[in-house]
Protein backbone atom coordinates (compact mmCIF):
# COMPACT_ATOMS: atom_id res chain seq x y z
CA UNK A 1 0.00 0.00 0.00
CA UNK A 2 2.96 2.42 0.72
CA UNK A 3 4.72 1.65 -2.23
CA UNK A 4 1.32 2.42 -4.14
CA UNK A 5 1.38 5.58 -2.03
CA UNK A 6 4.41 6.66 -3.45
CA UNK A 7 4.56 5.54 -6.76
CA UNK A 8 1.12 7.72 -7.13
CA UNK A 9 1.69 11.02 -4.93
CA UNK A 10 6.03 11.21 -6.57
CA UNK A 11 4.21 12.15 -10.26
CA UNK A 12 1.39 13.99 -9.12
CA UNK A 13 3.26 16.09 -6.57
CA UNK A 14 5.63 16.92 -10.15
CA UNK A 15 2.83 17.48 -12.31
CA UNK A 16 1.45 20.05 -9.97
CA UNK A 17 5.30 21.51 -9.37
CA UNK A 18 5.50 21.53 -13.29
CA UNK A 19 1.65 23.67 -13.59
CA UNK A 20 3.13 26.07 -10.84
CA UNK A 21 6.52 27.06 -12.72
CA UNK A 22 4.28 26.94 -16.45
CA UNK A 23 2.06 29.60 -14.45
CA UNK A 24 4.33 31.59 -12.51
CA UNK A 25 6.36 31.88 -15.75
CA UNK A 26 3.09 33.37 -18.19
CA UNK A 27 4.45 36.09 -20.05
CA UNK A 28 0.98 36.52 -22.01
CA UNK A 29 -1.18 39.72 -22.55
CA UNK A 30 -4.77 39.51 -21.38
CA UNK A 31 -7.18 39.35 -23.90
CA UNK A 32 -8.34 41.96 -25.69
CA UNK A 33 -5.39 44.08 -24.46
CA UNK A 34 -2.62 44.48 -27.15
CA UNK A 35 0.91 46.01 -26.13
CA UNK A 36 2.07 49.12 -28.02
CA UNK A 37 3.44 48.81 -31.85
CA UNK A 38 6.24 50.60 -33.18
CA UNK A 39 7.84 51.09 -29.46
CA UNK A 40 10.96 52.97 -28.85
CA UNK A 41 12.28 51.58 -26.13
CA UNK A 42 15.25 54.07 -25.35
CA UNK A 43 12.39 57.07 -24.51
CA UNK A 44 10.67 54.45 -21.99
CA UNK A 45 14.30 54.38 -19.75
CA UNK A 46 14.57 56.17 -16.90
CA UNK A 47 12.27 56.95 -13.63
CA UNK A 48 8.40 56.15 -13.48
CA UNK A 49 6.47 57.21 -10.69
CA UNK A 50 3.98 54.37 -9.98
CA UNK A 51 0.60 56.19 -9.66
CA UNK A 52 -1.99 53.33 -9.02
CA UNK A 53 -2.14 49.63 -8.79
CA UNK A 54 -3.67 46.64 -7.57
CA UNK A 55 -2.84 44.99 -4.24
CA UNK A 56 -0.13 42.81 -4.43
CA UNK A 57 2.02 40.87 -2.30
CA UNK A 58 5.09 41.70 -3.63
CA UNK A 59 4.23 45.69 -2.92
CA UNK A 60 2.38 45.22 0.38
CA UNK A 61 1.69 48.60 2.51
CA UNK A 62 4.14 50.21 -0.39
CA UNK A 63 4.40 54.27 -1.21
CA UNK A 64 6.29 56.26 -2.91
CA UNK A 65 6.91 53.51 -5.21
CA UNK A 66 9.41 54.24 -8.47
CA UNK A 67 10.65 51.63 -11.50
CA UNK A 68 13.68 52.96 -13.03
CA UNK A 69 14.38 51.42 -16.18
CA UNK A 70 17.96 51.28 -17.78
CA UNK A 71 19.87 49.35 -20.95
CA UNK A 72 22.36 46.65 -19.69
CA UNK A 73 25.19 45.61 -21.65
CA UNK A 74 23.88 42.79 -23.24
CA UNK A 75 20.85 44.60 -24.17
CA UNK A 76 18.83 43.67 -21.78
CA UNK A 77 16.76 45.70 -19.35
CA UNK A 78 17.51 46.62 -15.77
CA UNK A 79 14.61 47.06 -13.71
CA UNK A 80 15.16 49.01 -10.27
CA UNK A 81 12.03 48.98 -8.24
CA UNK A 82 11.97 51.09 -5.13
CA UNK A 83 9.34 51.74 -2.52
CA UNK A 84 8.66 53.08 1.09
CA UNK A 85 7.14 50.34 3.56
CA UNK A 86 4.79 52.40 5.37
CA UNK A 87 4.04 49.59 7.91
CA UNK A 88 7.61 48.84 8.63
CA UNK A 89 8.81 51.99 7.85
CA UNK A 90 11.68 51.09 6.07
CA UNK A 91 12.43 51.94 2.17
CA UNK A 92 12.79 48.45 0.08
CA UNK A 93 14.51 47.67 -3.64
CA UNK A 94 13.94 44.80 -6.20
CA UNK A 95 16.82 44.78 -9.24
CA UNK A 96 15.02 42.41 -11.95
CA UNK A 97 15.86 42.01 -15.64
CA UNK A 98 13.49 43.01 -18.40
CA UNK A 99 13.89 40.96 -21.98
CA UNK A 100 11.41 41.65 -25.13
CA UNK A 101 8.92 39.09 -25.65
CA UNK A 102 8.62 39.20 -29.69
CA UNK A 103 11.04 42.01 -30.89
CA UNK A 104 12.03 45.70 -29.63
CA UNK A 105 9.14 47.29 -31.33
CA UNK A 106 6.47 45.94 -29.58
CA UNK A 107 5.79 47.01 -26.04
CA UNK A 108 5.29 43.11 -24.92
CA UNK A 109 8.15 41.92 -22.29
CA UNK A 110 8.97 39.62 -19.60
CA UNK A 111 10.29 40.58 -16.19
CA UNK A 112 12.09 38.60 -13.43
CA UNK A 113 13.42 39.13 -10.50
CA UNK A 114 13.62 35.62 -9.37
CA UNK A 115 14.90 33.89 -12.40
CA UNK A 116 13.97 31.39 -13.58
CA UNK A 117 10.69 32.99 -12.77
CA UNK A 118 9.41 35.61 -15.52
CA UNK A 119 6.00 37.46 -15.88
CA UNK A 120 4.14 39.55 -18.42
CA UNK A 121 4.92 43.47 -18.50
CA UNK A 122 3.05 44.96 -21.39
CA UNK A 123 2.48 48.44 -22.03
CA UNK A 124 -0.80 48.89 -23.48
CA UNK A 125 -1.42 52.85 -23.66
CA UNK A 126 1.38 55.09 -24.13
CA UNK A 127 1.29 58.79 -24.72
CA UNK A 128 3.19 59.94 -27.34
CA UNK A 129 5.92 61.84 -25.20
CA UNK A 130 6.26 58.76 -23.31
CA UNK A 131 5.36 60.74 -20.05
CA UNK A 132 2.59 58.14 -19.15
CA UNK A 133 2.04 54.52 -18.97
CA UNK A 134 -0.40 51.69 -18.73
CA UNK A 135 0.82 48.47 -18.10
CA UNK A 136 -0.60 45.13 -18.06
CA UNK A 137 0.76 42.20 -16.19
CA UNK A 138 0.11 38.41 -18.18
CA UNK A 139 -3.21 38.38 -16.69
CA UNK A 140 -6.59 40.89 -15.40
CA UNK A 141 -4.56 40.59 -11.44
CA UNK A 142 -2.15 43.07 -12.95
CA UNK A 143 -2.11 46.56 -13.97
CA UNK A 144 -0.04 49.63 -13.56
CA UNK A 145 -0.46 53.10 -14.18
CA UNK A 146 2.40 55.03 -14.30
CA UNK A 147 3.84 58.58 -14.78
CA UNK A 148 7.28 60.38 -15.15
CA UNK A 149 5.42 63.13 -12.50
CA UNK A 150 4.25 61.99 -9.35
CA UNK A 151 0.98 62.82 -10.34
CA UNK A 152 -0.92 62.00 -13.69
CA UNK A 153 -3.47 64.39 -15.25
CA UNK A 154 -7.07 63.71 -15.24
CA UNK A 155 -7.62 63.16 -18.86
CA UNK A 156 -5.09 60.51 -18.78
CA UNK A 157 -5.83 58.91 -16.02
CA UNK A 158 -9.69 58.73 -17.31
CA UNK A 159 -8.44 57.51 -20.65
CA UNK A 160 -6.13 54.47 -19.09
CA UNK A 161 -9.02 53.82 -16.75
CA UNK A 162 -11.55 53.55 -19.51
CA UNK A 163 -9.27 51.54 -21.56
CA UNK A 164 -8.35 48.70 -18.85
CA UNK A 165 -12.04 48.75 -17.76
CA UNK A 166 -12.84 47.61 -22.02
CA UNK A 167 -9.92 44.62 -21.34
CA UNK A 168 -11.94 43.78 -18.09
CA UNK A 169 -10.24 44.97 -15.18
CA UNK A 170 -11.48 46.07 -12.11
CA UNK A 171 -10.34 49.40 -11.55
CA UNK A 172 -12.22 50.35 -8.67
CA UNK A 173 -9.77 47.88 -7.25
CA UNK A 174 -6.97 50.17 -7.58
CA UNK A 175 -4.69 51.53 -5.11
CA UNK A 176 -3.90 54.96 -5.62
CA UNK A 177 -0.15 55.13 -4.61
CA UNK A 178 1.20 58.13 -2.62
CA UNK A 179 4.04 59.94 -3.78
CA UNK A 180 5.71 62.91 -1.53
Amino acid sequence: MKKAFIKLAVPVSLSILGIFLLNSCSVGIPDKATAIKNFDSDKYLGKWYEIARFDYRFEKNMNQVTATYSKNPDGTIKVDNQGYDYVKKEWKQSIGEARFVNSENEARLKVSFFKPFWAGYNVIDLDDDYKYALVAGNNLKYLWLLSREKTIPETIKNRFLKKAEEIGYKTSDLIWVEQK
